[in-house]
């Protein structure tokens, strides 16, 4: 049975923190309904409060589709790669973050994975215990360290790398060329607004 949306029910009950990876194909609905302020801040009265409540729909609120969308399509792929390699999607993320940029230290990894630090530390720490992850002295500063993939960690990310853009190519098979421009695009401007508003 297809899942649902969890946007489409009115009766929408749980809210989740913002995870910012992957926020692929979230805004690829009704344009019309993506964000909406005079819906957002529609002032409710509890019935056992004289106070109005300014009510977050959450089925409208663009952080909340993202967030879940990205969710839900980590968890999608994870379901291969976790049984297969035993790897969970925050390993992978920083694995993945790893075979495009080599010899980050651990900051730059959850500076570009957009994780806690906390969780990236414990994601390496079980990498490198795997031995799929090599701890080395920088180049250009023997007080720094910097991380690679190891032999091993490359051989779990040739397998789970194609995984990935397969998912990515039949969730974009439902966009012609054109609407796929406009989303990188609209992605990329949510970007840059975003880091305007955190440099505020």
């Amino acid at each position: 049975m297809k899942p649902r949306r969890p946007w489409a029910s009115m009766e929408l009950t749980f809210c989740c923190s913002a995870k910012p990876l992957l926020p692929a194909l979230a805004i690829a609905g009704d344009s019309n309904n993506i964000v909406s302020n005079e819906t957002n801040r529609k002032p409710r009265r509890n019935v056992n409060d004289k106070v109005d409540h300014q009510v977050l729909e959450l089925e409208r609120f663009l952080p909340y589709r993202l967030s879940v969308l990205s969710n839900t399509v980590s968890q999608a792929i994870a379901a291969t790669y976790e049984r297969r390699f035993a790897l969970s999607i925050t390993e992978w993320r920083v694995m993945a973050v790893l075979g495009r940029y080599d010899g980050l230290s651990a900051r730059e990894v959850a500076e570009r994975t957009a994780m806690d630090k906390v969780a990236v530390s414990r994601a390496l720490a079980r990498l490198i215990g795997a031995g799929r992850v090599r701890r080395q002295t920088a180049d250009h500063d023997r007080r720094q360290s910097v991380l690679r993939l190891s032999a091993k960690g490359w051989k779990v990310y040739d397998q789970v790398a194609p995984l990935a853009l397969e998912h990515e190519q039949r969730l974009l098979a439902h966009l012609n060329p054109a609407e796929q421009r406009s989303l990188a695009d609209i992605l990329d401007k949510l970007w840059d607004a975003e880091l305007e508003e955190i440099a505020r």
